[in-house]
C-alpha cells in the first residue's frame, strides 16, 4: 500500500517528499529516471569547472589588475580583509573543500538517503548546492572569502555528496538488466557538468562585467537560480519501483560460475564496510582515481612542457619559447584538456555499459592492465616526439578514469545486493577524497622535486608516470583478490524485512503487477525529459569541440 490509514479508516496521502509518495504505478516508464538523475548531476558537476572563476576573483577589488595585500598581512587577516584581492591559492581551497565534504556527506548520510528516498535527498542537495552559491555570492559582494569557503565549499560540498549518490540505488533497481549503463548515464552528467557550466559562467561574467565589477557575484546568483530549477525538476522526477519489480520479460540470472560475483541477497551498510570485499573495492577505486586525477589536474602544463616547440613545428624547449609562442601552445594545451574532458565523460557511459556484458571485475582488469601499459609507454612516446600517440594514450587513460567512477556502483550492487547500495556507495566515495590528495601530490610534488634537482622540464614527468603505472599494478592485484561475499555477511529474511519497513519499501498489493510494460502515453514525456538535459549537454560538447579543434590545426 502507498498510503497510510488515519483514525476512522480514512486514507492519508504520504508526505510530498517521502519515499512512499514516489513508488511508481504500473505503466511508469523507467526511462524517465535517468534524465532526472542527469538534471541533478549536470548541475553539481560544475564543481569541476570552478577554476573558471579564479582569475576574475583574484582581481575582484582591482577589477583590471589585482590589488596585493600588504606583505605583513597573515593568512587569517586575509580571510577577513576587504581592501585587497585574494590569491588564487586561497580560492583553490574551495575545490579542496568540495571533495572533502562530498566524500564525508555521502558516507555520513548515505544510510539516511536509502530510508528517506531519492526525492528528499535531491531536494536537500538542491537547497545546499544552490544555497551555497548564494552564500558565496554574498561573500564575493562583501569580499569575505570565508563566506565562499562556507557557502560553496562546505554547504555546497554537502549538496554535492547527497546529489551524487541520490540516484544510484534507484537506477540500479530500475535497471537490473543494465546496471552499468544506468549508473553510467547519470554519472556521465557529473563529468559533463563543467562542460556546460564553465562556458555558461564565462558568458555570464562577460555580460555582468563592468568598470566597477568583474561580474562574478551576479553570475553566481543567476547560476543558482538556473541550477535550482533543474535540480528540483530532477528531484521531483524521481520514482522508485515497488519491491520485487522487474522489467517485462526479464529473468534474474541464475547463480553459476561465470556470474558468481552477482548476488541476489543483500548486505547491510553497517556490515558491508567491515568485509574484505569493501576494503578491496575501496583500494581499487582509490588507485584507479589517483592515477587519473593527478594527470587531469596537470594536463595543460604536461603537454606544454613535454613537447614545447614541437607543438608549433620547431625544436625549441619550453624555456626558449617567446611570449607569443607560449600563448600559442597554451591554446593548444587548452584543446588537449577539452579533449580529455570529452573522453572522461564518454568513458563513463562506454565502460559502464561494457561492464554489463563482460562483468565488473573484468572491466577493472582492463582498466589496470591497459592503463599500466599506457602509463609506462608515455615517457617513451614523449621522447620519440609522437604527439598523436601521446594524446591518444591519455585520452584512453582518462576514459578509464571516468569509467571507474561509473562502473563501481554496479560492482557494489553485484557484491552486496541492491537494498543499500546507495549508502554503501556513499561510504566508498571516501576513496575519492583520498585519491584527490594522493594523485595531485604525487604528480605536483615529484615534478617540483625533479625540477629543483636540475631535471629538464620535458623529462620531469617520467618517474611520476612510472610510479602511477605501479599504482595500477597494485590496483590489478586488489581486483584479483575480490571474491564473492561470504554468507555470514548477508541479511536474513527477517532482517531484510525490518530494513525494508524502515525504508518504506513497498511491495505490490494484490491488484498491482510487479512486471509491466511502459505505457505508450509516456513516450512524449520521455522525449521531453531527455531533450531537457540533452540540449544543454550537447551545447557543452559543441563548445568543447570548438576549443579542441585548435589541437589539430
Amino acid at each position: 500500500m502507498s498510503t497510510s490509514t488515519a483514525l476512522g479508516g480514512e486514507a492519508v496521502q504520504p508526505a510530498f517528499l517521502s519515499k512512499e509518495r514516489i513508488i511508481a504505478k504500473p505503466g511508469f516508464n523507467r526511462w524517465l529516471v535517468p534524465p532526472a538523475a542527469l538534471a541533478i548531476h549536470l548541475c553539481i558537476g560544475m564543481a569541476y569547472g570552478f577554476s573558471v572563476f579564479w582569475l576574475p576573483l583574484s582581481k575582484a577589488i582591482g577589477v583590471s589588475a589585482p590589488v596585493a595585500c600588504t606583505p605583513d598581512m597573515g593568512f587569517f587577516a586575509q580571510m577577513f580583509a576587504s581592501t585587497c584581492d585574494w590569491q588564487i591559492s586561497m580560492l583553490g581551497w574551495i575545490y579542496t573543500l568540495f571533495f572533502i565534504f562530498l566524500g564525508c556527506s555521502a558516507a555520513t548520510w548515505g544510510g539516511w538517503l536509502e530510508h528517506a528516498g531519492p526525492r528528499k535527498a535531491g531536494v536537500v542537495s538542491a537547497l545546499c548546492w544552490c544555497g551555497g552559491l548564494l552564500i558565496s555570492a554574498l561573500g564575493i559582494y562583501t569580499h569575505q572569502i570565508w563566506l565562499m569557503w562556507l557557502g560553496s565549499g562546505v554547504i555546497g560540498g554537502i549538496g554535492l555528496g547527497l546529489g551524487y549518490i541520490s540516484p544510484v540505488s534507484t537506477l540500479i533497481k530500475w535497471f537490473p538488466d543494465k546496471r552499468g549503463m544506468a549508473t553510467g548515464m547519470a554519472i556521465m552528467g557529473f563529468g559533463g557538468g563543467a562542460m556546460v557550466g564553465a562556458p555558461l559562467a564565462t558568458a555570464l561574467m562577460g555580460h555582468f562585467a563592468s568598470a566597477e565589477s568583474v561580474g562574478v557575484w551576479q553570475s553566481f546568483v543567476v547560476m543558482a537560480a538556473i541550477y535550482f530549477v533543474f535540480m528540483i525538476g530532477g528531484a521531483l522526477g524521481y520514482r522508485v519501483p515497488p519491491t520485487g519489480w522487474k522489467p517485462e520479460g526479464w529473468t534474474a540470472p541464475a547463480a553459476k560460475a561465470k556470474n558468481s560475483m552477482i548476488t541476489n541477497r543483500h548486505v547491510h551498510v553497517s556490515v558491508a564496510w567491515k568485509t574484505p570485499q569493501f576494503r578491496l573495492v575501496w583500494l581499487v577505486l582509490c588507485l584507479n582515481v589517483s592515477a587519473g586525477i593527478g594527470i587531469l589536474g596537470m594536463a595543460s602544463p604536461l603537454l606544454q612542457e613535454v613537447f614545447a616547440g614541437k607543438l608549433l613545428g620547431n625544436t625549441l624547449t619550453f624555456g626558449e619559447l617567446n611570449a607569443d609562442q607560449l600563448k600559442a601552445i597554451a591554446a593548444i594545451a587548452a584543446g588537449f584538456t577539452g579533449l580529455l574532458s570529452l573522453f572522461n565523460i564518454g568513458g563513463r557511459f562506454f565502460w559502464a555499459s561494457c561492464s554489463d556484458f563482460i562483468g565488473r571485475k573484468a572491466t577493472y582488469f582492463v582498466f589496470f592492465a591497459l592503463g599500466f601499459l599506457l602509463y609506462a609507454s608515455v615517457p617513451t612516446l614523449s621522447h620519440m616526439g609522437s604527439i598523436a600517440l601521446f594524446v591518444a594514450a591519455f585520452c584512453i587513460v582518462l576514459s578509464m578514469y571516468g569509467g571507474g567512477f561509473a562502473t563501481v556502483p554496479a560492482y557494489l550492487a553485484d557484491l552486496f545486493g541492491t537494498q543499500m547500495v546507495g549508502a554503501i556507495h556513499g561510504r566508498l566515495l571516501t576513496a575519492w577524497a583520498a585519491a584527490g590528495v594522493l594523485g595531485p601530490v604525487l604528480v605536483n610534488y615529484l615534478r617540483e622535486y625533479q625540477l629543483s634537482h636540475g631535471v629538464a622540464r620535458a623529462d620531469a614527468y617520467d618517474i611520476t608516470l612510472y610510479i602511477l603505472s605501479g599504482l595500477l599494478v597494485l590496483g590489478f592485484i586488489c581486483n584479483l583478490l575480490i571474491r564473492p561475499v561470504a554468507d555470514k555477511y548477508f541479511m536474513t529474511d527477517a532482517e531484510l524485512a525490518v530494513e525494508q519497513a524502515i525504508g518504506h519499501d513497498k511491495g505490490a498489493n494484490a491488484t498491482t503487477s510487479l512486471e509491466w510494460k511502459a505505457s505508450d502515453s509516456s513516450k512524449p514525456l520521455v522525449i521531453a525529459a531527455w531533450l531537457a538535459v540533452g540540449i544543454p549537454l550537447a551545447w557543452g560538447v559543441w563548445v568543447t569541440l570548438q576549443k579542441t579543434a585548435v589541437l589539430f590545426h
